[in-house]
C-alpha cells in the first residue's frame, strides 16, 4: 500500500514555525472564542515539540536554535486567554 506523508505548510516566520510545531504536538491550543494561544501545560506534548524541533529544524537553523525558539514561544504564552472572563 502506498503511503504518503503530509507535509507541513510553509511558514513565513520562525515564531510561526514554532507555534505550528507546538500546536501539532498538542502543547498549545487556540482559544475558540478569541484566538489567543494557550499553554496546555502538558509535559509530554512539550517534550514531543522539542523532539520535532531537534529532528526537523527549519532550513538554516541548528537543532539548538530551533529548541531555543520553541522554548521562547512557550515562555511567551500563558495558560489562560486574556480576553476570557474567569469563571
Amino acid at each position: 500500500m502506498l503511503m504518503t506523508m503530509e507535509r507541513r505548510p510553509a511558514i513565513r516566520t520562525l515564531r510561526g514555525w514554532a507555534i505550528s510545531v507546538l500546536q501539532e504536538a498538542g502543547a498549545i491550543r487556540e482559544c475558540e472564542e478569541h484566538g489567543w494561544m494557550q499553554d496546555r501545560a502538558d509535559p509530554h506534548a512539550r517534550e514531543l515539540a522539542l523532539d520535532i524541533a531537534t529532528q526537523e529544524p527549519p532550513d538554516g537553523l541548528s537543532p539548538d536554535q530551533a529548541i531555543a525558539e520553541i522554548r521562547g514561544v512557550l515562555d511567551s504564552i500563558g495558560d489562560t486567554c486574556p480576553e476570557c472572563r474567569p469563571d
